[in-house]
């Protein structure tokens, strides 16, 4: 794919040039989108889990800024499966021991990593040594260091980063945010999210091995419950109590089950939150000065709902993979906003920590010190 800088991208749009040197030359590219002036990122799949197989790729069908470029995978089989089913030529086509040749295929743009979260780091830095712009799922990484590490690899290499965080793409989410900026109602009192399933099929599930994962139920669905008190209160927290429990211990030998989470905010708002391996929980609610709001279910992929204390909220629905990944293409190619950041992603990680230092030491409260808007989008 020829690469064309923003300048000429930008020149040839006011000069109103049809799309047909801009376009991927691919047919799957050029089925996908209604475009016609404009370049499609192509995007490689780095692992193609169950995430992958059946929100990413399909989502890539619909994007309009990006496509489905190459894949990444140790499993020759799933090689020829995608391969039939997405177009995908031989050339774009890699494994983890020549993933380092994509530095010469200008088809791929973006490298979205959706690898065991031990696997985040590693990846994302050889993406960005090889020029290539990242997508990194959550969690960013199983450490702070991790992250720190990536966010230096992108920024020495002149790529942008960004984080798996779907939920900001999406409307109802987007407008909580609109709602707390705004200060619609009021400040911020309390604010809870939980955010959990039961794990039930697969004791040898990769989330299950500490050494793949990085923690359990709080690397996994708790980052959603800490991302929830954060938007929900425009706020960075201040510190952190946390406690662990597990009822099922002969099945969560080596990752955490339950874990909840007391945070205090600069404001004086005061937020909880509970995730789990084996509860299902899925909702962010907030009592505010002048009435309240949540969101139930809050962090599935479709359908969400939300309410207030004025009435229902009520959005269209579809692909937040789709609305994420075209944010971060929009991002590259005219220089909007970074809904997700990579310190987003470190500064979850930090908090992460600190909720395990905090149980630890037997759910010792344990400060946390951001500048105000540390991690935010922007």
């Amino acid at each position: 794919m020829k690469k064309i800088s923003r300048r000429d991208f930008n020149s040839t749009l006011a000069k109103g040039v049809g799309g047909a040197t801009l376009i991927a030359a691919t047919p799957l590219a050029c089925a996908m989108g209604n475009s016609q002036d404009r370049k499609k990122l192509g995007i490689a799949l780095v692992g193609l889990g169950s995430y992958s197989t059946y929100q990413l790729a399909p989502a890539l069908l619909e994007t309009e800024y990006c496509y489905l470029a190459g894949i990444v995978t140790g499993t020759s089989e799933k090689e020829k499966v995608w391969a039939s089913k997405y177009g995908i030529p031989k050339e774009n086509i890699y494994n983890y021991q020549n993933f380092d040749e994509i530095v010469k295929n200008d088809a791929i743009d973006v490298v979205y990593v959706v690898l065991p979260n031990s696997m985040h780091a590693d990846i994302s830095i050889r993406a960005a040594k090889a020029g290539k712009h990242v997508i990194c799922e959550k969690p960013m990484a199983i450490n702070v260091e991790e992250c720190d590490a990536i966010i230096q690899a992108c920024e020495e290499n002149n790529v942008k980063l960004g984080i798996g965080y779907r939920l900001h793409s999406e409307p109802y989410t987007q407008e909580v945010k609109r709602l707390v900026k705004e200060k619609a109602f009021g400040s911020i009192n309390y604010i809870s999210a939980d955010a959990g399933y039961r794990s039930m099929s697969d004791p040898d599930q990769w989330r299950l091995n500490k050494k793949l994962s990085g923690g359990g139920a709080l690397m996994n669905m708790g980052v959603y419950a800490i991302q929830s008190v954060i938007y929900g209160t425009g706020e960075n927290p201040i510190s952190v109590a946390a406690q662990e429990y597990s009822t099922r211990p002969s099945y969560f030998k080596d990752t955490d089950e339950t874990i909840t989470a007391q945070f205090e905010f600069e404001s004086g708002a005061v937020g909880n939150i509970m995730t789990s391996h084996n509860v299902r929980a899925n909702r962010l609610f907030a009592s505010c000065e002048r009435g309240w709001f949540e969101l139930d279910p809050a962090s599935t992929y479709i359908p969400l709902a939300g309410r207030t204390s004025r009435g229902k909220l009520d959005f269209p629905q579809e692909s937040q993979q789709k609305l994420q990944m075209d944010d971060f293409a929009k991002h590259i190619q005219l220089n909007t906003i970074n809904r997700v950041p990579g310190e987003m992603g470190k500064r979850d990680m930090m908090i992460v920590e600190a909720i395990y230092e905090s149980i630890s030491k037997g759910g010792q409260k344990v400060k946390l010190n951001f500048t105000p808007n540390y991690g935010f989008a922007g």
